[in-house]
């Protein structure tokens, strides 16, 4: 035993925007319990200095919770391949993204779903949050 497994996994705090993404939408036509749906869906896209801080490496997976803990998800991770954008991270459309939004609508009836704040950590070594978890 080390004194390392006593250590938290590093968390970062982010602000998540959701996205439509004309791949996943085509994918999504024929089965959304298809493997290719699950590859182009279960994504968080975080700036480069982001995902160092998180000591993960692009196609590792990380959970992302929402700020009030009561939704998380296991998704896999990527560059989105902007200019610096520390704290803001994106995610297609898609169940995973959805059980992240907050149900308190601050009373107008519409989910905020381009602005989720959220926590993601490493998750290394977990399989990513399966369709059939909804």
């Amino acid at each position: 035993m080390g004194f390392g497994q006593f250590l938290a996994a590093p968390e970062h705090k982010v602000t998540i925007v959701t996205y439509r993404d004309i791949f996943q939408s085509a994918v999504m036509e024929e089965g959304r319990f298809s493997e290719e749906y699950l590859k182009l869906s279960a994504v968080i896209k975080m700036d480069a200095a982001d995902i160092k801080k998180l000591d993960v490496k692009v196609g590792d997976t990380v959970l992302v919770k929402n700020k009030d803990n009561n939704g998380k998800v296991i998704v896999r991770v990527e560059s989105s391949g902007y200019d610096s954008h520390s704290g803001i991270a994106y995610m297609p459309n898609s169940p995973w993204s959805n059980a992240l939004v907050d149900a308190d609508t601050g009373g107008s009836g519409v989910p905020r779903y381009k602005n989720i704040e959220a926590m993601v950590s490493s998750a290394k070594g977990e399989s990513i949050t399966g369709i059939d978890d909804f």
